[in-house]
C-alpha cells in the first residue's frame, strides 16, 4: 500500500538533518526540524519549515527522548519520521511506537532493528543463511567469568565488541589475557553509556584487515538490490575518517560475491529500506560479516556520487509502500569518490574531542566538491554531541582525481576557532600507502604517529598572515578611531617611529613593525624580512591586500586577543601579544588537568596514595568516549579536587601530585 509522506520530522540534528532537509524540499514535501537547547541557533533549525524544542542539552533528555520525538510530531501533524543517523536511528522501540501512531517510520522494521541491533543474534542469523562470520562468542548475555573463558578458546589477540551499538563505543583490543579483566569493566560502562545496554561480545582480532561494506536496499515487495561497496579501512579508535567507492581491493569478481554475500544478508531478515552489511576483507580475499547497521551511514555521499541516486529519496519512497526505482542490472558504477571526516579534535593529543566556537567556516567551490555540514560560523561546539563538523566528498574519474580535488578542498577550506583533524586528513590523503590503495585499519598506527599528524609551521605563510592580523586591526582602528579626517590614518609626530604589534604563532613570536607611507600603504618588517604592503579592500570579516605587488583575499575573525586569518597559504591562529604581559600564574607541580569538558567516572587515588608513572587516577567521560588520566610522574598524591559525577571545564585542576625528584 502506498502511503502520502507529506510532512516529515527529522529526529536528528547537524548535518544529517540538513542532508535530509534537502532532499525532502525537491520532492515537495514540508519539513520539521527539532532541537535541543544547545541547537536553538544550530543551522538544520533554520533550514526546516517548522522547529520544535526537544529539552535540555544532554541527549537523553532531547534526541534519545523518544516521548519528545513522538509529542513534537503529533503537534506539527508530520506523518512521517526519518531518524538520520546516530541517537535513535536504530532504536526498535521508536519504529514499533511510529507504527502504532498511524506515522511512517522513514527506516527499516522494528523487528529488523531489534533483530540486527544485538550483534549476537545477527551473527547466528547471517550464519545460518551460509554467510561466513567472524569466529567468536555467540551467546547473549555472558558474564565476565563466561567471557574470560571463551577468551580462552578464541586466544589472543581478541576485540571486546559492545552487542548493541558501534562507532568504536565499548570497543578495546586485548593482547594478554590478564588485562582482559580491567578492559571489559571499561567497555561495559562506555556501552551502558553510550547504549544503555552493557551486553559485550568477543570476537576474533584480525591484526590488519580492510573494513568493507556493501550498502543495501530493501522494498515492502521483498526486493533487495545492492548499490556496490564502500571502502571504510582508514579509522582512528574504530571510527572511520575517510571512505571510498569503490573499494580499490575488489576486482569485478570479489565485488560481485560481496554483493551476493549483502543481499543474502538483507533477505534473511526480510530487510527493508537502507542498510549496510559490514565485512572485513583479510589480505587473501576472504570476507567475514561484522554486522547489519540498520541505517543510512554517514558515508553514504560517496555511493551517491559514484551511482548518481538519491539514497535519502529512495528511502522516502520506499517507506511510502512503493517499489525500489531501479533493479539490480540497471544500477551502475560511474568514477570514484572519496569522503573525509573534518572532526574537532586534536589528532597528535589521542585524538581528543575539541570544543569551541568556529570563527571561520568558509568552503570553496570546486568542481567535483559536496560539502555536507552541521556548522557555519558562529556555531559553537560543546560536549553533548559527537564532534563530527562536516563531510568532504570528491568525486573523479579516477581515483586519482578523486583524491586530487579532495586534497584541493581540504586546504581551501576556511575553517577556524577550534582544533580539527584537517592536517592528519591531508596527511593520509598524500601518503603513498594511500595512493597505492594499500589500507587497512592501522593505517594511522602504522604510518602516522603523532607528530605526523599535524602539519609542519610555515615560517612565510606565518609572516604573511601575522602582517595580514596586523594590517587588519589597523584598519579597523581606523575606520573606528575618533581622529578628524585632517589627520591621517597612521600619523606620529615622529613619523620615522614605526608601530609595532607582536603575534604568537605556534611556538615562536612573530614581531611587525609598520610606517604608514601613504593611506592604505605601508612599509613593514616581519621576521626579519622588510617589504611593502598596500591594502586593496578592508571590511569588517575581510582583507585584500598587496605583499610586494602580490595580491590576495584573507578572510579574518578575532575572539579577544586571537585572531584567526584564512587566505591562499592556508589557515592560521595569531595570539596577540600584550605590551605589558601579566605575571604569569604559577603552574601548579604535578597537576593533572582536564584535557576537555567532561563528566569524572571514576576516582581511584586518595591523598597520601603513592602513584608509579603511568598508574590510571581517574576515569573522564566526553563526547561519549571515556579517557584515562594517567600520572606522569611517580610521587604521592597531595589532594584530589574532583569527585565522580562532576562536570569539568577545560584546564580544571583534578589532582595534585607531588612528583618524586
Amino acid at each position: 500500500m502506498v502511503r502520502s509522506c507529506e510532512k516529515i520530522l527529522v529526529a536528528n540534528r547537524g548535518e544529517i538533518a540538513r542532508r535530509v532537509f534537502r532532499t525532502v524540499r525537491a520532492m515537495g514535501i514540508r519539513s520539521v526540524a527539532v532541537y535541543s537547547d544547545a541547537d536553538a541557533d544550530a543551522p538544520h533549525v533554520a533550514e526546516a519549515d517548522e522547529a520544535v524544542r526537544l529539552g535540555p542539552a544532554p541527549s537523553r533528555e532531547s534526541y534519545l527522548a523518544i516521548p519528545r520525538i513522538l509529542a513534537a510530531a503529533e503537534q506539527v501533524g508530520a506523518d512521517a519520521i526519518h531518524p538520520g543517523y546516530g541517537f535513535l536511528s536504530e532504536n526498535a522501540e521508536l519504529a514499533a511506537r511510529c507504527t502504532e501512531r498511524g506515522i511512517t517510520f522513514i527506516g527499516p522494521t522494528a523487528e529488523a532493528i531489534r533483530r540486527m541491533g544485538s550483534k549476537i543474534e545477527a551473527k547466528a542469523i547471517m550464519a545460518a543463511a551460509g554467510v561466513s562470520v567472524v569466529p567468536g562468542t555467540s551467546g547473549a548475555g555472558l558474564d565476565d567469568a563466561a567471557l574470560l573463558a571463551a577468551a580462552r578458546t578464541i586466544g589472543v589477540p581478541l576485540l571486546i565488541k559492545a552487542s548493541a551499538g558501534g562507532g568504536g563505543k565499548g570497543m578495546r583490543v586485548v593482547r594478554d589475557l590478564k588485562a582482559l579483566p580491567e578492559a571489559l569493566a571499561a567497555a561495559r560502562r562506555e556501552a551502558a553509556s553510550a547504549f544503555g545496554d552493557d551486553t559485550l561480545l568477543l570476537e576474533r582480532y584480525f591484526e590488519a584487515p580492510r573494513h568493507v561494506e556493501i550498502q543495501i536496499f530493501g522494498d515492502t515487495l521483498g526486493t533487495v538490490v545492492h548499490c556496490f561497496e564502500r571502502e571504510c579501512s582508514i579509522q582512528r579508535r574504530y571510527q572511520k575518517i575517510i571512505e571510498e567507492a569503490p573499494s580499490p581491493a575488489l576486482d569485478a569478481h570479489l565485488r560481485a560475491r560481496m554483493g551476493a554475500a549483502a543481499v543474502t544478508a538483507g533477505k534473511a531478515i526480510g530487510y527493508v529500506g537502507a542498510g549496510t552489511v559490514e565485512f572485513i576483507l583479510d589480505a587473501a580475499g576472504e570476507f567475514y560479516f561484522l554486522e547489519v547497521n540498520t541505517r543510512l551511514q554517514v558515508e553514504h555521499p560517496v555511493t551517491e556520487m559514484v551511482t548518481g541516486l538519491d539514497l535519502v529519496r529512495w528511502q522516502i519512497l520506499v517507506a511510502a509502500g512503493e517499489p525500489l526505482p531501479l533493479a539490480q542490472d540497471a544500477l551502475a558504477l560511474d568514477g570514484h569518490a572519496i569522503e573525509a571526516r573534518l572532526y574537532a579534535e586534536d589528532p597528535a593529543n589521542d585524538f581528543l574531542p575539541a570544543t569551541g566556537r568556529i570563527a571561520i567556516w568558509e568552503p570553496a567551490d570546486l568542481p567535483g566538491v559536496r560539502y555536507d555540514s552541521g556548522v557555519a560560523a558562529g556555531t559553537t561546539v560543546g560536549v553533548h554531541y559527537d564532534p563530527l563538523l562536516a563531510k568532504i566528498i570528491a568525486h573523479g574519474a579516477t581515483r586519482a582525481e578523486a583524491t586530487t580535488r579532495l586534497v584541493v578542498a581540504l586546504r581551501r577550506l576556511g575553517v577556524a576557532g577550534l582544533t580539527t583533524n584537517r592536517d592528519l586528513l591531508l596527511a593520509v590523503l598524500t601518503h603513498p600507502a594511500f595512493a597505492e590503495g594499500a589500507l587497512d585499519t592501522h593505517f594511522i598506527d602504522r604510518h602516522l604517529p603523532p607528530t605526523a599528524r599535524v602539519a609542519p609551521r610555515d615560517a612565510d605563510a606565518d609572516r604573511v598572515h601575522t602582517v595580514v592580523a596586523a594590517l587588519a586591526a589597523h584598519e579597523r582602528r581606523r575606520a573606528a578611531g575618533p581622529l578628524p579626517a585632517s589627520i591621517p590614518s597612521g600619523w606620529r609626530n615622529n613619523r620615522w617611529r614605526p608601530q609595532e604589534q607582536s603575534f604568537r604563532a605556534g611556538d615562536d613570536t612573530i614581531e611587525v613593525r609598520y610606517v604608514v607611507t601613504a593611506p592604505g600603504e605601508f612599509d613593514v618588517e616581519a621576521a626579519s624580512a622588510t617589504l611593502h604592503a598596500r591594502v586593496v579592500v578592508a571590511d569588517e570579516h575581510h582583507l585584500v591586500a598587496e605583499l610586494d605587488g602580490v595580491r590576495r583575499r584573507f578572510t579574518l575573525a578575532t575572539d579577544g586577543d586571537t585572531t584567526f586569518v584564512h587566505g591562499p597559504l592556508g589557515t592560521a591562529t595569531l595570539v596577540a601579544v600584550p605590551r605589558f604581559p601579566a605575571s604569569r600564574r604559577e603552574e601548579i607541580a604535578g597537576g593533572c588537568l582536564a584535557p576537555m569538558p567532561g563528566v569524572i567516572r571514576q576516582v581511584r587515588v586518595a591523598p597520601g596514595d603513592r602513584v608509579e608513572k603511568g598508574t590510571i587516577m581517574l576515569v573522564l567521560e566526553a563526547m561519549k568516549m571515556e579517557h584515562q588520566m594517567i600520572a606522569t610522574d611517580a610521587g604521592t598524591v597531595k589532594e584530589v579536587r574532583v569527585e565522580v559525577g562532576q562536570m569539568v571545564d577545560p584546564d580544571t585542576v583534578m589532582i595534585i601530585v607531588d612528583a618524586e625528584v
